[in-house]
């Protein structure tokens, strides 16, 4: 590996609102560059909303993401970490989906992040709806099932949809499980609310012993004592983390198809991931920006700065784990 860390383009030296957006204004090295072995973290686009049942649109996340994510700088001011010198990170590009066909988007996403993951770079995913999950996990937890620290305000754990359709964007982690891509014991879901059609995902959690936080435990206990909790759940074992922006109340994120009012606000959006600090992350992503629906870019604003203390958990992870 290269001693030399990729860097992200300066504001100081481009202005912000100048060159070709890539996520954090880092390099873009697509899988066949010879550059892509010196990569740790790879940030990925998947554009596709197949999986979507309400409103479409976020097949549109990942480019308005990438252009919000000019905004963001090398240092994170509250924690300290500069993730582009803990680990080198890098655009890979995106995913091509066929958007006329799910199982054939799932494989070519599959496809793409065994390619990921046998160069043993860790991916932070930029959605796309909340199905994009599930070919995810199909690759990274081909060796072993992983942990889950899950923030939304869905299970996305129900069996099936309109009688039968088993790919939605509301079964991608009953599927996981089902596959044995997750272990359920170390799975937690926060910020759980809104009506209901049931309980049928709610039973089924119960069943397979997965930690179902819903946001009225979450505001009574407050975010320091939940997230303890999530890490305890996950341990010190692989995990994924998967953050559907939907857990942000709509005031503050608007620009998704599945709104549900009563969410946390956005300090506590960036809070939830910066206590994350700790796990072994393998893996994240951010699903669910629909950008028609926010023109404006402040939830993919939001959506960036997330991705950020994500990224900021996963660089202080890898660096924790080079000293050791």
């Amino acid at each position: 590996m290269s001693d030399d860390f990729f860097q992200p383009v300066s504001g100081m030296d481009l202005p912000r609102f100048a060159g070709i957006p890539t996520f954090m204004r880092l390099p873009h090295i697509g899988l066949s560059d010879v550059r892509i072995r010196d990569v740790d973290i790879g940030l990925i686009g998947i554009p596709w909303d197949s999986g979507t049942t309400n409103r479409p649109g976020p097949r549109h996340g990942p480019r308005q993401l990438r252009d919000l994510s000019t905004m963001i700088r090398a240092e994170n001011a509250a924690t300290g970490v500069r993730p582009y010198e803990a680990a080198n990170c890098a655009d890979l590009g995106d995913v091509g989906p066929n958007p006329a066909d799910i199982p054939d988007s799932m494989d070519r996403i599959t496809s793409f992040y065994d390619q990921v993951t046998e160069a043993d770079i860790r991916p932070l995913t930029a959605g796309g709806d909340h199905l994009l999950s599930l070919p995810v996990l199909r690759s990274l937890a081909r060796r072993r099932p992983l942990g889950m620290v899950h923030f939304d305000s869905h299970t996305d754990l129900f069996h099936s949809y309109f009688g039968g359709t088993k790919y939605t964007h509301g079964t991608p982690f009953r599927r996981a499980v089902e596959e044995g891509l997750l272990d359920p014991k170390r799975v937690v879901q926060i910020g759980i609310r809104g009506t209901a059609y049931d309980m049928e995902d709610r039973d089924f959690a119960k069943s397979v012993g997965i930690r179902v936080i819903p946001i009225e435990e979450y505001f009574s206990r407050g975010p320091e004592d939940v997230m303890a909790e999530a890490r305890e759940i996950a341990g010190d074992e692989p995990t994924y983390v998967s953050y559907d922006i939907d857990f942000v109340d709509p005031s503050f994120a608007p620009g998704t198809g599945t709104p549900e009012v009563g969410g946390p606000n956005s300090f506590e959006a960036l809070l939830v991931a910066r206590l994350l600090d700790g796990l072994d992350i393998v893996g994240a992503d951010l699903v669910e920006v629909s950008p028609p629906f926010d023109p404006s870019g402040g939830t993919a604003f939001l959506g960036v700065s997330i991705m950020f203390e994500l990224l900021c958990v996963m660089a202080k992870s890898r660096e924790a784990a080079i000293r050791d």
